[in-house]
């Protein structure tokens, strides 16, 4: 089986209310869809969303990427040499994870689909059956989010995230006043998203909170500063998440040596797809530490890719696959069942790709064929 075509299309996903981090605030989420097509008749999809903050790529530089030098490069391989697929494009182009997601998607998608496997028995088979997901609530006044937090449980949700960062006194009122709307039995997750910087000012408001029962602090200093994500390891009873800090192996090494993290963030944009996250599952396992996939509020098929990884894994022990439940129109339908994930036997992804929304939504396209 060769790869025959490949179409890559840019669309903005509109999201139902702006989702507001410590580094930027979104109103809708521009995202690329590939569409691959083989001489045997089959046609996966891929996915790539870009996040400049995060994997140094935009969404013009990553459709650039595709249409110029990923798709072509790839036109003619069998979809399944995977490890040939990524070492080729490794050697082409350094970075640039989210682009090489989209074609290790789309691989995984076809080969699911030619074996009439779901994705994750090609990844050793479903571990977890069904996969609650978490509310997040975007940085916002304190009172605010606490509100939108109950509300949340009124849903049907059992676990609130909440993202700070954007002023280390106003973060220690919000997750205060989070903790004390939900009551202490829920789980409640904080992510900084870099925004405290350094170890000094992550340890003041983590100090502050220390009786908050927080599950896990993610990603509370710059992500190139693994060591001081250490030493706040070792100061704070609360466990540590690493996510911006490990794209790939060779900050995975330095987490796992300087014993920086209890837990890992994996997301398939950050990592290149599939094929290199269960390196870093494999790894993170071995380092004794558990993982979570997430998510860069993807469209139904990143989170699909990133459902059936969570599946399979036994050290993936939670998710953020929310990305279709913040979006008032998606490319495909999403098995969301009473606030969990139910991932089909169907076949790739399992997904019935809405040719039409993606047109409707697309606003550049290219199609890239074999010569």
């Amino acid at each position: 089986m060769k790869i025959t075509s490949i179409t890559v299309s840019g669309i903005k996903l509109p999201l139902i209310r702006p989702f507001i981090v410590a580094y930027d605030a979104y109103y809708d989420m521009p995202t690329l869809i590939i569409k691959m097509e083989t001489d045997a008749g089959i046609t996966g999809y891929g996915e790539a969303t870009p996040d400049q903050h995060v994997t140094g790529e935009t969404w013009e530089s990553t459709y650039s990427m595709l249409v110029h030098h990923l798709a072509p490069l790839v036109m003619g391989e069998d979809p399944f040499a995977i490890e040939r697929i990524h070492e080729r494009m490794g050697a082409t182009v350094y970075g640039s994870p989210s682009a090489k997601a989209a074609i290790d998607l789309a691989c995984y998608d076809i080969m699911g689909k030619a074996t009439g496997q779901p994705v994750y028995n090609l990844l050793g088979g479903r571990y977890h059956e069904v996969m609650p997901v978490p509310y997040v609530v975007s940085i916002l006044e304190p009172s605010v989010m606490a509100e939108e937090a109950v509300q949340a449980l009124r849903d049907g949700y059992a676990t609130i995230k909440i993202k700070v960062g954007s002023n280390p006194a106003l973060d220690v009122e919000r997750i205060r006043a989070v903790r004390k709307a939900i009551g202490h039995d829920v789980q409640l997750r904080v992510d900084a998203n870099q925004g405290w910087k350094n170890r000094a000012l992550s340890m003041w408001v983590l100090e502050q909170v220390k009786d908050c029962r927080i599950d896990w602090i993610e990603q509370p200093v710059l992500a190139d500063d693994i060591t001081a994500l250490a030493e706040i390891r070792r100061q704070t009873p609360i466990p540590v998440m690493i996510d911006e800090g490990v794209h790939g192996d060779r900050e995975m090494r330095e987490t796992i040596i300087k014993q920086a993290a209890d837990k890992l963030n994996i997301k398939l944009m950050k990592a290149g797809g599939i094929y290199p996250a269960l390196k870093l599952v494999a790894q993170a396992e071995m380092a004794g530490m558990e993982c979570q996939v997430g998510s860069m509020v993807e469209s139904a098929i990143a989170t699909a890719a990133g459902a059936h990884l969570s599946a399979a894994k036994k050290a993936i022990i939670s998710n953020e696959l929310v990305g279709p439940l913040m979006i008032s129109r998606d490319v495909a339908p999403f098995p969301y069942e009473n606030k969990t994930i139910k991932l089909p036997d169907r076949p790739g992804l399992g997904l019935a790709v809405n040719e039409q929304a993606i047109a409707d939504m697309t606003q550049m396209s290219t199609v890239i064929l074999a010569d």
